[in-house]
């Protein structure tokens, strides 16, 4: 299994020389398994260039939203394969509330897009589950799926394949004020041993409590769900837009530090554009 980071962004592409070192464009994270199955991570701004890369073969390819909000669809209209005859692409949306599983295509409609998604020469279906049911298998990955803490709700997921398991759990409030989908010892269980966990540290304590309710985890409290997972590495991810690069690997100091405090055995790292694991 190979893991790329194309997007680390949190609510709005964050472009200028500043944030060069981490990446710019919102969430995309592509999986490329042993048996050659692609499976995607949400459609940001980041899946633009990995598009690109992908037009280099005609593979199906299988695309897991977390949710609807634009950070997280915004760059599917620039998804080359999507006007690319013939190519098969697989969407299964986020379980939101309310129920709208075809938001990444309707932004491609009216007077959002002018190129309508009805016009596009792929193959695209929208691959619901059903709702009781939070496992199943693409290619030889079974994914499972779990309620977020987020405005609006959605899905994280789980990866297991070719002996590793990663976690994707982004846009996730670990202690919202709000009535909670999932508590922290879900979200343990949930990721449970991960060789990684990819998650929300869009904020820090300093944010509090202006933001408190608005979807997102403190940087620590990210970092104790890894360690109470006992997972191998843990990702910081949707950076903050306001985040520079300077800013980002303070956060990823001061992390480091709670995990050494701890002597927890967690390898820790702020994830950035074009940064690739194998496992």
């Amino acid at each position: 299994m190979q893991l790329t980071f194309y997007g680390v962004r949190g609510s709005i592409p964050a472009p200028g020389p500043e944030f060069v070192k981490y990446g710019g464009n919102t969430a995309c994270v592509h999986i490329l398994l042993d048996d050659d199955t692609d499976i995607i991570l949400d459609a940001g701004t980041g899946i633009k260039k990995l598009g690109q890369q992908l037009m280099q073969h005609q593979r199906d390819i299988h695309l897991l939203l977390t949710h609807n909000h634009w950070d997280h669809i915004q760059g599917f209209p620039f998804f080359s394969p999507i006007y690319q005859p013939g190519r098969n692409i697989y969407i299964t949306p986020g379980l939101t509330t309310y129920d709208e599983n075809d938001a990444v295509l309707q932004q491609m409609t009216g007077s959002y897009f002018p190129v309508h998604y009805t016009s596009l020469q792929s193959n695209i279906e929208l691959v619901t589950i059903d709702g009781d049911k939070d496992v199943w298998q693409i290619g030889s990955a079974t994914i499972s799926r779990h309620a977020m803490n987020h405005p609006g709700s959605g899905s994280a997921y789980v990866i297991e394949a070719d002996g590793a398991k990663i976690a994707y759990i982004t846009d996730n409030e670990l202690y919202p004020p709000y009535r909670k989908q999932s508590d922290f010892l879900d979200w343990v269980k949930f990721a449970q041993d991960a060789d990684l966990v990819i998650h929300d540290a869009q904020y820090l304590v300093s944010d509090m409590p202006a933001k408190s309710g608005w979807g997102h985890s403190i940087a620590e409290e990210a970092v104790k769900l890894g360690m109470a997972c006992n997972a191998k590495q843990l990702a910081l991810y949707s950076h903050d837009h306001i985040r520079t690069d300077d800013d980002i690997a303070a956060i990823e100091q001061h992390c480091q530090e709670v995990i050494d405090i701890a002597q927890a055995p967690l390898t820790l790292f702020a994830a950035r554009e074009g940064m690739t694991l194998t496992f």
